[in-house]
């Protein structure tokens, strides 16, 4: 019985992991469609501003990632 209730468990979770990951998706695909049209109309007007947000966001992520690497290091014994 416990077992089959961890179990519902892991699973209800990863259900709602799911449905996150499909609202962020989602999302990302409208940053992206409207990125892109950022970017045309920058490429008309001969601005550059669209194209370093994409660079921008890869830079936080990159940081994010090496802050949580740091602190897993510090984190272990």
């Amino acid at each position: 019985m416990r077992a089959a209730l961890s179990i519902l468990g892991l699973v209800i979770a990863f259900a709602i992991v799911l449905s996150m990951m499909k609202k962020q998706s989602v999302s990302l695909t409208k940053v992206g469609v409207a990125a892109s049209a950022n970017s045309a109309a920058s490429a008309a007007s001969g601005t550059g501003v669209a194209q370093n947000i994409p660079d921008a966001v890869r830079q936080q992520l990159q940081d994010a990632a090496q802050q949580a690497a740091q602190r897993a290091s510090e984190a272990m014994p």
